[in-house]
């Protein structure tokens, strides 16, 4: 498996650089991972792609306001986006300088001024004035990904956020849950489709390019999950009924692989910190369905994905969808992913 194995052409334009007016207006192609066959629909066909008692999987996790503009004693500007919190008021942070910044330097911003504690690899850790998340909601900005060619704006604070999204603690969006309005949501509940929620914070490490040519050398940045109570006993109910665990986006699906219960043995309450990395050859043992916005060329999202369906058959879907004019990555449309054949483990 190389690098390369996972590249595709996209066309710049068809990178979406807003959302839709109607989050469930966006369109979805569904691929069939037993045939590589593929269908142009829209969200609005989710249902009919759904069986009564299907159990949806979404992160409930919540984008903090994670960018943050700063300035050094020397003048020089400082760019930060959180990684994750480390203590009530402090944090590891990906930094953007003229010049390296070094422990003990102090960093102001327009909240206050951050104290500069220690290197970690490519991420600081710093202290905040107060608590991390009270301060990042008044003086940060939505952490729009770099490939929106754009600042974030008011609208951005609602749209890059799920209406299922509970818990602070990601500078990323989950995005295939951006797709679910409330009227979408009733729709499926008043179908008897289930749905639950577990939690992972994505990190920053999300947009951080694969930079060895053989992947699986590439070290995968922590992540915190939390499979809840409420999670496990409807997964339980799930597999006594034998129902489908349709992940809502690659955040579940590396949430449930990573604490999937041994053949047999009922899910559990479970929380921690994740580095797993799917890739082709990983077998599934937790996820029987997926929907799932378009990913990066060359990324670890698309590797888990070729993973689940087959890579050429995703690879197709993918050149089908630049035909088709569909727009791409955060703030665009969507895939329905049934698995390919031998990919799942069988879970009495």
């Amino acid at each position: 498996m190389q690098l390369a194995d996972f590249h595709f052409d996209l066309p710049a334009e068809l990178i979406a650089q807003r959302p839709l007016a109607k989050r469930s207006a966006s369109r979805l192609l569904a691929l069939s991972g037993a045939d590589a066959s593929v269908r142009d629909l829209h969200m609005s066909d989710l249902p009919r792609l759904l069986l009564r008692g299907d159990l949806l999987v979404f992160n409930d996790t919540r984008v903090v306001p994670a960018r943050l503009q700063g300035r050094k004693a020397t003048g020089g500007q400082v760019e930060m986006l959180l990684e994750r919190t480390c203590g009530e008021r402090t944090a590891w942070l990906q930094v953007k300088a003229s010049k390296a910044v070094r422990p003990r330097t102090t960093i102001s911003t327009a909240g206050g001024d951050l104290q500069v504690l220690n290197r970690e690899g490519d991420l600081w850790q710093m202290e905040f004035p107060g608590p991390v998340y009270p301060f990042l909601e008044q003086f940060g900005a939505v952490p729009l990904p770099p490939y929106v060619a754009r600042a974030a704006d008011e609208l951005d604070r609602e749209r890059y956020q799920s209406l299922l999204a509970r818990h602070p603690g990601a500078v990323a969006a989950p995005t295939a849950s951006l797709h679910f309005d409330a009227a979408l949501l009733a729709q499926l509940d008043a179908l008897g489709v289930q749905r639950t929620c577990v939690t992972l914070h994505v990190g920053a490490g999300t947009f951080q390019p694969v930079r060895v040519a053989d992947p699986l050398q590439h070290v995968m940045h922590p992540e915190r999950f939390e499979i809840p109570a409420s999670a496990c006993d409807a997964l339980n109910a799930a597999r006594a009924r034998g129902a489908r665990v349709v992940a809502v986006g690659t955040t579940v699906v590396r949430s449930l692989e990573t604490a999937t219960p041994a053949a047999g043995a009922p899910w559990t309450p479970r929380s921690g910190d994740t580095r797993i990395f799917i890739h082709p050859g990983v077998r599934f043992r937790a996820v029987d369905a997926l929907l799932t916005n378009f990913h990066l060329p060359e990324s670890t999202l698309l590797m888990l994905v070729s993973a689940f369906a087959g890579r050429e058959a995703v690879l197709a879907s993918y050149r089908h969808a630049v035909v088709q004019r569909y727009r791409f990555f955060s703030y665009g449309d969507a895939m329905f992913i049934t698995p390919a054949a031998g990919v799942r483990e069988v879970q009495s």
